[in-house]
């Protein structure tokens, strides 16, 4: 008796859900923006979607065939516990971005090179290790170990060790492709994240996984520093002042912001910095010089001409061994190149999402309600033959040198790789700093060699919010220098 009871609440709960969906379906505001049918119920064919791996590509042919789609998205189920990504407190977001604002700035760049140039030395070295060896490498690998010592130097004032070994140091790599794989899938189903969290975490023990093991790991960096050394005074003169060369890392610089008003800027905004540089620093710059690696050895023509204007610089006496951020802005090629290269490649493959305000707005024809989520793809900006010409998915740097400046501006504002707004990466900065004093020196001092397979294929990605390159497999060779 109290089985069948139990069989029949069960149904009437199945039915009621069904009727809802349909009800949602039939009556929804947005039942006349066009989409895939099982869209209209769901967010399962979402899941089934992004859980492939490959949305970046289903986006693309989504838009060309019903021009608007509109998506959930990640929203964070500990309103309490921000992070700047995540947080959807408009105003919170503001002010806590304003903290952080002058680490990351365009001035502050200067102070970091040092630090760029001592991974690029290491990582030249073990380039030319992997050449006498002769045998093929992943290039993306090496570049995560790169650009993941350069953020642990320019956070901590110390490599993280992962260019001196090239392996996975503390399983730390591990844990961000587990927490980006995490949040991209249970980001659809958020309510779920409360009861996925502390079993998940559980189960792994007491380092806990994906981004609670990354926060273990910076607590103990961290740690490591206050150790080593005191926070600089709040008058020192090398904390973010203009036109200063001194390297000073970004926790000591936390440290002093925290010691002159700890109210303002708490050790959470301090260990949330650190954090932030963790999660985000090493793989879009990895990304991003992966793509224009790749795509230099796909177009051999490209690689040649960007290396005829380096060498042209280096037989003038212009660039010496360590090329400087401000002699790469300097070479309208190179730029060009890196530009293209994350045209084509973006490192970041969902949609870029907004939460429509009160009073709804109008978009494409469309109405769209207070509340609803919408958003574009960098990869679906970046392959519109409106903006960048019917050749947007060809690979050609050139198109960013021309002598149209309307074409130019046009392309410049849909050129997103790092968004857009109020939400632009507060990292960007550095990751160009890092791209543009890398490949000059890997195209300068050696010569690629791609594997079979990807001379006759495209490489394969996976995309969990990155869309990273897997077995990006190359030989390499130590150039002869030109006389």
């Amino acid at each position: 008796m109290h089985l069948a009871i139990l069989v029949v609440a069960a149904g009437a709960v199945l039915l009621v859900r069904i009727l809802l969906l349909f009800f949602r379906a039939v009556f929804s505001p947005l039942r006349y923006i066009p989409g895939p049918i099982a869209t209209r119920f769901n967010n399962v064919w979402y899941l089934w979607r992004i859980g492939k791996g490959q949305f970046e590509v289903d986006n693309i042919s989504l838009h060309r065939e019903y021009v608007i789609v509109v998506h959930k998205t990640w929203s964070d189920p500990h309103p309490d516990r921000w992070s700047l990504f995540s947080d959807q407190n408009m105003k919170r977001h503001s002010e806590n971005r304003r903290q952080y604002q002058g680490a990351y700035s365009m001035s502050a760049l200067v102070t970091y090179e040092s630090y760029v140039d001592q991974c690029a030395d290491l990582f030249s070295q073990r380039l030319q290790e992997i050449a006498a060896a002769g045998s093929y490498t992943d290039m993306g690998h090496w570049f995560q170990c790169y650009a993941f010592d350069v953020i642990g130097l320019i956070t901590y004032s110390k490599r993280l060790g992962f260019l001196d070994r090239g392996d996975d140091i503390s399983g730390v790599l591990a844990a961000l492709e587990d927490h980006l794989r995490y949040a991209t899938l249970v980001g659809i189903f958020s309510w779920m994240h409360p009861y996925l969290l502390p079993l998940r975490n559980w189960l792994a023990g007491k380092t806990g996984t994906g981004r609670t093991y990354v926060m273990k790991f910076t607590q103990d960096r961290i740690a490591e520093h206050e150790s080593a050394t005191k926070a600089i005074p709040v008058d020192n003169p090398n904390a973010d002042k203009p036109g200063d060369t001194t390297s000073v890392d970004f926790l000591t610089k936390f440290f002093s912001k925290n010691a002159e008003d700890p109210k303002k800027f708490t050790m959470y905004h301090l260990a949330m910095g650190c954090v932030s540089n963790m999660v985000a620093g090493s793989d879009t710059t990895a990304i991003s010089l992966s793509a224009t690696l790749y795509y230099l050895l796909k177009n051999r023509r490209v690689f040649n001409t960007l290396r005829q204007e380096i060498d042209a610089r280096q037989q003038q006496g212009i660039v010496r061994r360590h090329i400087s951020f401000k002699e790469t802005q300097d070479m309208p090629y190179l730029q060009a190149v890196i530009k293209e290269a994350l045209r084509m490649h973006p490192a970041t493959g969902l949609p870029l999402e907004r939460v429509v305000p009160e009073g709804g707005v109008t978009m494409c024809g469309s109405f769209f309600p207070a509340g609803t989520i919408v958003g574009i793809n960098t990869w679906v900006s970046h392959r519109n033959t409106s903006v960048f010409g019917a050749d947007a998915n060809i690979f050609n740097p050139e198109r960013w040198l021309i002598d149209d400046k309307e074409r130019l501006a046009v392309m410049d504002r849909h050129w997103m790789p790092f968004g857009l707004g109020s939400r632009t990466c507060i990292g960007r900065h550095i990751s160009m700093l890092e791209m543009s004093k890398l490949i000059p020196l890997l195209v300068r001092d050696f010569d690629f060699v791609l594997d079979d397979n990807l001379v006759r294929n495209e490489w394969k990605t996976t995309n969990h919010w990155f869309v990273k390159p897997r077995n990006f497999k190359v030989t390499i060779v130590v150039r002869d220098k030109p006389s």
